[in-house]
């Protein structure tokens, strides 16, 4: 499509845009004959991202940041090659990370421009380049062993040596020079060297600062280059734990991005498969994408590792041995047993290197989950995963490591992300010079095999962490972009239910089709949503209207599969004459029988409540509903305060909707405590230090100022018998409004909040808190298919660094023989510290 148009000229300097466009350039290239024998390249360099296209395929990404800016069109021109070709440049109005207006994490600047500064027709000097890499290592050895250890000052006067030799306007004099440093390099380490495991790495976020359909692109422009890379460096293919040459070795991990080249690109994925099987792509990490390591539900964590783990079956005949998640925002207690269920034993990442209070101790560990499950762990201690193969960093790596003498190995992980092209030659030339140097860490190209292999047999002194890898950083998160959390859980609930009626309906009816490719769909569309930079919120405005998108298809979808199962399964019972006009048919897709008040249509149209009980997993025709032991009766007192009782609990609200007491009946107990107020809502500052949407800082706590502007006073909205409720509303800040319904229905034990914010604050945090007259040093929160316990205290650093923490459905503060539990549907951000817990909105 892009060849057909028309082009017209264009000049170094020139302009293109605005943001998010795409140009497409064709170069016309005639290479001189006196040229013969020479390496020619083709430079390109703009703000912009870009990818050279040849023969209609892509060929080169083309990305400043990544030091990716030229492609190379011959290692030695040849008289029988072609002297005069056509490339075409596809160059997408967008930086490497966006285009944030006047910082990185700023929303776009749509109106932004981007210059072409280089289009040039080169002849590179490969003979200069080696030399300049030898300079390279010898000075940073000089500066970086420091003046008591000798290998410093012999890589000085080695350095010093070869630019006296060198005569620049001589090449012949090259030669002697880098033998010079051929000779230092040669100098082999002792045994007992630190080595290092340097695995090619492209981490790119399948969306933040910019939209999903620009990292298909970003996928396809990094490894194209990086199969390039390969292609030019036949030699060194493969590498094993005794190689001494080096290759190059690529970890890729999220199935999304294979499957996005696959359908967008298929010539580049079957060179891709063809290194797969070379064992130089190695898909890792087993799941669908990179998602967050909190928030999605247990059985969405699973079918993160199904649909991960039966891509890479179908793809590329093995599945993952390693799980893979360098750059997510904390790691729940429960994905030892995950990922033990499903094949892996092996987990690295290295994002609690971001920690803002406590520095974790250790690189290489054994992780216990809250089963008793163990993965081998290993943070890799240079603290990064885009290292550029520095000598600053391989001293690093060997420095910061906290697990010395108990294991020699560590991993390296190099290349540039997010669309930067991944590892370039430079970084192999440099890794190759330091193989086996004395005075610096060994180092090879690996695999993560290889690494988790010798860690696995140096692993009998390694210590073991139990519980959450919690980050100490970003616990902004949680609450970050509220439409995102709801559109998360209430679509979880849907798949769980169209799968549990569908699974009903192909029991009772052979003839149903399970809806078995629909529910891949709508599985992966949430998938994709739980990516790390998503479902946590921190992305720009594009991103959270695709992400919204994506859940009202899975919500539309979800309830057409909900009918059809509904009509085959009680397709008898739907039938007009099985029933009477006042029955109603009530499913219920919980594991246990429920007896609960629900709204249902009268004969008139108008809604109508009935008290109904429907077994586990199963469904009931209501015709007459039960008549409740004991009404809820709601009762107006003279200061303004209202009372709710139904005979399983009671409660006391005030004209503010302060909750000022709840009790239990049978345990005579009083749940809030004297002078204190439950249903509290109070509005803190949220100024962060840097990183806006991601964080909350433990000082907003100092802020607090509780709501206390009522706008519509407490009123009774419904007066009793099936359900009881009182409304009110409250301004909060300078513009915002709260409603909220509280609801008491007769036979249930709990109270019910609805509450409706209009939101338009900017650097504000509401939360909503209950002080409960409960003393406990640990409050219990839901996570993946089980709970886990935090400390109420503040005692250590640890302690404090959890002053806002993460949980799923709900939190719970008891002692023995009493408690109380706050709730939720669509929220994540929680706290309880002392005896107040609270919830972040």
């Amino acid at each position: 499509e892009a060849v057909v148009q028309e082009f017209r000229p264009a000049q170094v300097g020139e302009s293109f845009g605005p943001t998010w466009e795409t140009c497409w350039f064709k170069v016309e290239l005639s290479i001189p004959l006196a040229w013969a024998g020479r390496e020619v390249h083709f430079v390109w360099e703009s703000d912009g991202e870009g990818m050279v296209w040849r023969d209609a395929q892509p060929v080169q990404g083309l990305t400043k940041e990544g030091e990716k800016t030229s492609y190379i069109l011959t290692r030695s021109l040849k008289e029988s090659e072609p002297h005069s070709l056509t490339l075409y440049v596809e160059l997408a109005c967008n930086g490497l990370f966006g285009a944030g207006k006047g910082s990185m994490i700023a929303p776009p600047d749509p109106d932004r421009r981007f210059t072409l500064s280089k289009a040039e027709l080169v002849v590179f000097n490969r003979d200069v380049y080696e030399l300049l890499v030898d300079l390279e290592i010898l000075l940073d050895m000089a500066q970086l062993l420091g003046e008591e250890n000798q290998r410093s000052f012999q890589a000085l006067y080695t350095a010093n040596q070869m630019v006296s030799m060198c005569d620049v306007t001589d090449p012949s004099t090259f030669p002697a020079a880098r033998d010079l440093a051929a000779a230092i390099f040669s100098q082999r380490n002792g045994e007992s060297q630190h080595t290092i495991h340097a695995v090619g790495h492209c981490h790119i976020d399948s969306a933040w600062l910019w939209p999903y359909e620009e990292t298909i692109r970003k996928c396809a422009r990094s490894w194209v280059t990086v199969v390039h890379l390969m292609e030019n460096n036949p030699e060194l293919t493969f590498a094993c734990s005794q190689a001494r040459v080096l290759g190059l070795i690529l970890v890729l991990w999220q199935a999304q991005q294979f499957e996005w080249v696959r359908s967008c690109y298929p010539g580049l994925y079957a060179r891709i498969q063809d290194f797969v099987a070379k064992r130089q792509f190695i898909p890792v990490g087993g799941t669908w994408v990179e998602m967050d390591g909190n928030l999605p539900s247990g059985e969405s964590m699973v079918r993160q590792f199904l649909q991960g783990q039966r891509f890479f079956q179908e793809q590329f005949g093995q599945i993952c041995s390693e799980f893979w998640l360098p750059d997510t925002f904390g790691y729940s207690a429960q994905l030892p047993q995950l990922m033990r269920g499903c094949g892996i034993q092996r987990f690295l990442t290295q994002k609690l290197s971001w920690n803002l209070v406590n520095s974790f101790p250790h690189h290489t560990f054994f992780w216990e989950g809250i089963d008793g499950s163990q993965v081998l762990t290993h943070f890799p201690p240079g603290d990064s995963y885009g290292m550029l193969g520095r000598v600053e960093e391989m001293l690093k790596t060997v420095k910061n490591n906290k697990d010395k003498g108990r294991v020699n190995h560590s991993a390296f992980l190099f290349g540039f992300g997010d669309g930067g092209g991944g590892p370039t030659q430079k970084m192999l030339d440099r890794m190759k010079r330091m193989s086996n140097t004395d005075g610096l860490p060994k180092v090879q190209i690996s695999t993560p095999d290889q690494l988790f292999s010798v860690l696995e047999k140096e692993s009998s002194q390694l210590c073991t962490w139990v519980g959450e890898l919690f980050l100490e950083l970003h616990n902004g998160t949680y609450t970050t972009q509220a439409q995102i959390k709801k559109g998360n859980r209430e679509c979880e609930r849907i798949l769980h239910d169209v799968e549990v009626l569908s699974t009903l309906a192909v029991a009772g009816d052979r003839a149903f089709q399970y809806p078995v490719s629909q529910l891949q769909q709508l599985w992966r569309l949430l998938l994709l949503n739980q990516f790390h930079d998503v479902l946590p919120g921190s992305c720009i405005q594009l991103v959270v209207e695709d992400a919204l998108q994506y859940y009202t298809e899975i919500r539309r979808a979800g309830a057409q599969l909900q009918e059809e199962a509904v009509q085959s399964l009680c397709r008898g019972l739907l039938q007009p004459e099985a029933r009477s006009t006042q029955s109603t048919l009530v499913l219920n897709t919980l594991s246990w029988e429920r007896t609960e008040v629900i709204s249902r249509p009268g004969p008139d149209g108008t809604e109508t409540l009935a008290l109904v009980t429907v077994p586990s997993i199963g469904y009931a025709l209501v015709q007459e509903p039960f008549v409740p032991p004991q009404p809820v009766a709601v009762r107006k007192q003279e200061d303004g305060s209202i009372t709710m009782d139904n005979g399983i609990i009671t409660l006391c609200l005030d004209a503010m909707g302060h909750l000022t007491s709840l009790q239990l009946l049978d345990s005579e107990r009083e749940s809030v405590p004297d002078g204190c107020y439950a249903n509290q809502f109070a509005l803190f500052d949220d100024v962060p230090l840097y990183w806006d949407a991601w964080d909350v800082m433990d000082y907003h706590l100092e802020t607090r100022k509780p709501v206390t502007t009522l706008l519509k006073p407490l009123e009774i909205a419904l007066a009793g018998g099936l359900r009881g409720s009182v409304r009110f509303s409250l301004h909060v800040g300078k513009s915002s409004t709260l409603t909220q319904e509280i609801i008491l229905d007769a036979g249930c034990p709990y109270l019910r909040f609805l509450t409706q914010v209009e939101w338009k604050e900017a650097h504000k945090f509401l939360k909503v808190e209950f002080p409960v007259q409960v003393r406990s040093t640990n409050a219990t929160y839901e996570i993946q298919f089980g709970h886990l316990q935090r400390p109420t205290h503040w005692n250590t650093s640890w302690d404090w660094a959890r002053f806002e923490v993460w949980a799923h459905k709900w939190l719970d503060l008891s002692e023995h023989g009493f408690g109380v539990a706050l709730l939720n549907d669509c929220k994540y951000g929680a706290s309880a510290h002392r005896n107040i817990l609270s919830l972040s909105l």
